[in-house]
């Protein structure tokens, strides 16, 4: 996961003011992956891509409820960098 990107996608969710973007793109990525004759290369892109939008999604949670945006941020990656530790 990337923080940069995680940041962006939640910026293009409150330009647009819709998180569905997100839902729709993780979806189709889903669906994607699934494909028979796709490269490992292009599976691992894929993955990258989905746990970006992932984070994005549960960054945009906690933004949505009051968060402020850098400390939703900074909290998501405490919880991701804590669980890889363990």
């Amino acid at each position: 996961m990337r923080l940069p990107l995680i940041k962006k996608l939640t910026e293009f969710v409150e330009d647009n003011r819709d998180e569905d973007f997100l839902i729709e793109t993780i979806e189709t990525l889903e669906a994607l992956s699934e494909v028979s004759s796709i490269k490992d290369e292009e599976l691992d892109v894929i993955g990258e891509l989905l746990s970006n939008l992932y984070g994005a999604v549960e960054v945009q949670k906690d933004i949505s409820s009051g968060t402020p945006r850098k400390e939703a941020l900074n909290t998501f990656m405490k919880r991701v960098t804590g669980s890889i530790d363990q």
